[in-house]
């Protein structure tokens, strides 16, 4: 097996306030869009995003109502001070403030307008003791 892209696909409400959240703060391209479905991409992402609208006669009847509750969209950047200087000022409500973990991770998150939570995040690994 050779995998040639990579993408998470998230069931919303309102794909197209979904992909405006990611595509105005977060500087992701629409790269396709159709009824009910988006599909968004950076160069350096690693990924794409997908927006699926809840209810898509398209998607398996098991999964056509679910939600993307739980699914946290996690973003490694190389600024993360200045990352939430600017989302912040481009009036984003920070959800989870920065914070540190024992394990070197320091993260916070926003959340788009369908609930789906985005961390940006870095890392500071502890010392070697």
């Amino acid at each position: 097996m050779k995998i040639t892209t990579s993408a998470v696909s998230l069931n919303v409400e309102d794909v197209e306030t979904s992909a405006a959240f990611l595509t105005g703060h977060f500087g992701f391209r629409q790269d396709l869009v159709a009824e009910g479905f988006v599909s968004l991409s950076r160069e350096d992402a690693g990924m794409n995003v997908v927006f699926l609208r809840r209810g898509l006669a398209t998607l398996p009847s098991d999964q056509r109502d679910d939600h993307a509750d739980g699914v946290i969209l996690a973003f490694v950047v190389d600024d993360l001070e200045g990352e939430l200087a600017r989302l912040a000022g481009e009036g984003v409500a920070i959800t989870m403030p920065l914070r540190e973990e024992p394990w070197g991770e320091r993260a916070f998150q926003v959340t788009d307008p369908n609930g789906v939570i985005v961390q940006l995040v870095d890392w500071n690994a502890p010392a070697a003791m």
